[in-house]
C-alpha cells in the first residue's frame, strides 16, 4: 500500500554460479562473463544496482579509511517543488538514478525524466510528459527509470537505446536515451496507455521502474488500495520493447474460473475486490527466465469482510515466466491482510550458501520485519517457514486468518505485545499519558486485527522494511536493511454509507505522546545486518537523530528515527544510507555498524543512494536525491547531490 501516514507533530556479487559455467564454458569465457557482471554491479545500471537488486557495488575507492574525506562534487536542481499540483503536500522525491550509455538518468515525482552528465551534473536533456497537475493522484512519487538497448546488429538509430518509465497518469513511456525524444515507433507516438483494458478503473498509476527481460518491458502499478472495495485491480503486464505491443498479462487476483487462485476466493468477492497490485520494484532472473514480483494487499486494506479467505495472490511473492506470463510458483507471506503489510521491498536475487553449497535464491524483506528466503527455481523455503496461530478478529463479518507464516530467521522488529508498562516519554507527564493511551488499545502482538476500540499495530504499516529494500552482500552472506519500529493505531469505524461493500472505514495515526513523540522507547528506526550463515543479527544500530524533533530545551540524541528509503553497500566495506527523518546521509562500517561519516542534506533524503565511477581517473561518486517526503514531513527540496573524494584522498585506503 502507499504510505498514507498523518504525522501532525513529529517532523520528522551475485557471483556467476560456478556449477553451471564449469560444465558449459571454458575458464576464459567464465572470466569474461564475471568481468561483465562486475561492471554492471559497479556502475549501477539498474534501480537496485544490478539485475538482481542486490544494491552492492564492487567499487572500493571510497573505504573505511578515507570516507571521512568525502566532499560534495556537484549538485543539480530539478526545479520540481510542486507548483500547481493537487495535494502538493504529498510530493516526494524518491528517485535513484541509473548510469547507462555515459549518462545518469532519473525522474522527478511528476515523471519529468532527466539525463545528467555523471562528472559534473550538467543537464544533457529533459523530457516532461506533462501529466495533469490538477488531478488528485493517489500519491506523488516516482522511484526511477529503466534502460534498454536493442542489440540486434541491424538496429538503426534513433531509439536504439531507450529509457522506459511509467507515469502517474498511467502511461508507459519510451524515450531515446541519447536525445530524450519519444520513440515514435513505440505504442502511440512513444507511449502506451496503461489504463486501456483494466477490468476495474480508478487510482491506477506507476511509481516504480519497469522490469526489463530481453526485449520485454514488464510493468506493475500503484493505486487501487484504500477503504472502498472497488478500484483498480492489480495487474502485471509485459510489452514489446520495440513497438509497445502487449505480450502478456497476469492478474494476481482471480479474473475468472481458470485463474490459479480462483478456488480460494468467492467469485463475486474476487470480481468486486481491487488492488493486489505489484507497485514495488520487480527483479529479473534471466538464467531461469523469471520475473520476481512482490504484490500488495487486496482492497479494502484494513477490513476484509468483503474479501473473505486468504486472498491469494495478494501479499505474495510471485515467480512469473518472463516470456509468457505463466505463474511458476507463489509464496503468500501475509494471509488475509488487515494491517497494510503488503510486500513493498524489491525481491533480491543471489546465491545463498546452505551447508557450503551455493543455492540460487530470492530474499524478501517485509513490513512485518521478517526475512524470507526461497529457492529461486521452485520456490521452496531455504530457511523454515512455519504457520503460527495469531489473534482472532472481534469484528462481526470479519474472518481473520487463524495462522500466519513466520520465518525461522531472526525478526528485525519486536513481535511481542506492547503493554502499558512499555510506555516511554521524556517526562513523567507524557509517559503517563502514553501509558493510559496504550491501556485503551487492543494489542496481542504482531497480527492483532484492527478493532473498533483501536488496535496498536507493532510493527505499524510503515514497516518493518518498506520500499527501501535491502542490501545482499553475497560474499559475506549478509542482508542489510533500514527498519522502522514506529507503532501505529488503527481504529475501525462504521462506514457512513451502509450500502458499501466494505462495512467499515478506518482512522490511522502514529502512536504519539502530547509532545508529538512516539509513545514507545527508541530506537524508532535502525540499520540492521543479518548473518545468513549463522542465522543471527550481527549488529543493529540506531539510524537517525532527534534533530529538529525534540523540544528545544532537550539535546539532540541519536535515538534512531523513522525512515523511508534504503541502504547500499560497497566493496570499500561501507554501507551508505540516508532515509531517516533528520536529513543526514551517513556511512557505516559494514562489519560493525559504526557510523563513520555523515552529511546534512539540504532537504529530506527519502531515497536510496547509488554509486558509480566516471571520468578519465574513474573517480567513484556517491549520489542521493534530496527532496523530502510529504507524508513524513521532512524538508522539501529538488536536489540531486554527488559526493567524491578530493584528489589524493583515494590513496588513503
Amino acid at each position: 500500500m502507499s504510505l498514507m501516514i498523518i504525522w501532525p507533530r513529529l517532523r520528522v556479487s551475485r557471483l556467476l554460479t560456478a556449477r553451471g559455467w564449469l560444465l558449459a564454458a571454458s575458464l576464459c569465457l567464465g572470466a569474461q562473463l564475471a568481468a561483465a557482471q562486475s561492471a554492471v554491479v559497479s556502475d549501477w545500471g539498474y534501480y537496485g544496482g544490478d539485475l538482481f537488486g542486490r544494491r552492492f557495488s564492487s567499487l572500493d575507492q571510497i573505504t573505511r579509511s578515507n570516507v571521512a574525506h568525502l566532499r560534495m562534487a556537484w549538485s543539480y536542481r530539478t526545479g520540481e517543488l510542486g507548483a500547481g499540483l493537487a495535494h502538493a503536500q504529498q510530493l516526494t522525491f524518491e528517485a535513484t538514478p541509473v548510469l547507462a550509455f555515459g549518462l545518469l538518468y532519473l525522474e522527478t515525482a511528476t515523471n519529468v525524466v532527466l539525463a545528467l552528465d555523471p562528472q559534473n551534473g550538467a543537464l544533457r536533456w529533459r523530457f516532461d510528459p506533462h501529466i495533469d497537475r490538477a488531478h488528485a493522484y493517489p500519491q506523488l512519487s516516482a522511484r526511477g527509470v529503466s534502460v534498454w538497448e536493442d542489440r540486434f546488429p541491424g538496429a538503426a538509430a534513433p531509439c536504439k537505446r531507450r529509457v522506459f518509465t511509467g507515469t502517474l497518469d498511467a502511461r508507459l513511456l519510451a524515450l531515446d536515451a541519447d536525445s530524450g525524444q519519444p520513440c515514435r515507433d513505440f505504442g502511440v507516438a512513444g507511449h502506451v496507455d496503461l489504463a486501456q483494458g483494466l477490468p476495474v478503473g480508478g487510482g491506477y498509476s506507476v511509481t516504480s521502474p519497469p522490469a526489463v527481460y530481453r526485449n520485454i518491458i514488464i510493468v506493475g502499478a500503484a493505486g487501487g488500495e484504500g477503504r472502498a472495495a472497488a478500484g483498480a485491480r492489480g495487474v502485471i503486464r509485459a510489452y514489446d520493447a520495440l513497438n509497445g505491443a502487449l505480450v502478456w498479462t497476469f492478474a494476481p487476483l482471480p479474473d475468472g474460473p481458470a485463474h490459479p487462485a480462483a478456488s480460494d476466493w468467492s467469485a463475486a468477492q474476487a470480481a468486486a475486490s481491487g488492488a493486489g497490485n505489484p507497485w514495488g520494484v520487480m527483479s529479473v532472473d534471466e538464467e531461469h527466465g523469471l520475473v520476481l514480483v512482490p504484490t500488495g494487499s487486496a482492497r479494502p486494506d484494513f477490513y476484509g469482510g468483503a474479501r473473505l479467505g486468504a486472498n491469494r495472490f495478494a501479499d505474495s511473492l510471485l515467480a512469473v515466466n518472463a516470456a509468457s506470463g505463466r505463474l511458476v510458483w507463489a509464496q503468500q507471506l501475509v494471509h488475509h491482510d488487515l494491517w497494510g503489510f503488503d510486500l513493498a521491498a524489491q525481491p533480491v536475487l543471489g546465491d545463498v550458501a546452505l551447508n557450503g553449497v551455493p543455492v540460487p535464491a530470492v530474499i524478501e524483506a517485509t513490513r512485518t520485519g521478517m526475512l524470507y528466503v526461497f529457492g529461486r527455481v521452485h520456490g521452496q523455503p531455504l530457511f523454515p517457514v512455519t504457520e503460527q496461530r495469531v489473534p482472532a478478529s472481534l469484528i462481526p463479518g470479519e474472518q481473520a486468518a487463524a495462522t500466519q507464516p513466520f520465518s525461522a530467521l531472526p525478526a528485525l522488529v519486536s513481535q511481542r505485545a506492547v503493554r502499558p508498562d512499555d510506555a516511554w516519554g521524556i517526562t513523567f507527564w507524557d509517559r503517563g499519558k502514553c501509558r493510559s493511551r496504550i491501556a485503551t488499545l487492543r494489542n496481542e502482538g504482531i497480527f492483532t486485527p484492527p478493532d473498533t476500540r483501536g488496535t496498536l499495530l507493532s510493527p505499524g504499516y510503515m514497516g518493518g522494511v518498506n520500499w527501501g529494500g535491502m542490501v545482499f552482500d553475497e560474499q559475506r552472506q549478509r542482508v542489510i536493511a533500514a527498519v522502522n519500529h514506529l507503532p501505529m493505531v488503527v481504529t475501525l469505524l462504521p462506514a457512513p454509507d451502509p450500502g458499501r461493500a466494505a462495512g467499515y472505514t478506518e482512522r490511522r495515526e502514529p502512536l504519539l505522546s502530547p509532545w508529538g513523540l512516539p509513545c514507545t522507547a527508541p530506537p524508532w528506526g535502525t540499520l540492521v545486518s543479518v548473518d545468513l550463515r549463522r542465522r543471527r543479527i550481527l549488529w543493529q544500530v540506531p539510524l537517525g537523530s532527534s534533530a529538529g524533533v525534540m523540544p528545544w530545551w532537550l539535546p539532540t540524541r541519536d535515538f534512531g528515527m523513522p525512515n523511508m528509503g534504503g541502504p547500499i553497500a560497497t566493496a570499500g566495506d561501507l554501507v551508505f544510507v540516508a532515509a531517516a527523518t533528520d536529513s543526514f546521509l551517513r556511512a557505516f562500517d559494514i562489519d560493525t555498524g559504526r557510523e563513520l561519516w555523515k552529511y546534512r542534506l539540504p532537504a529530506g533524503g527519502q531515497a536510496t543512494p547509488m554509486t558509480y565511477r566516471a571520468g578519465p581517473t574513474h573517480r567513484q561518486y556517491l549520489v542521493i536525491s534530496a527532496g523530502g517526503h510529504g507524508a513524513l514531513g521532512t524538508p522539501r527540496g529538488d536536489y540531486v547531490l554527488a559526493f567524491s573524494l578530493p584528489e589524493g584522498a583515494a590513496a588513503h585506503k
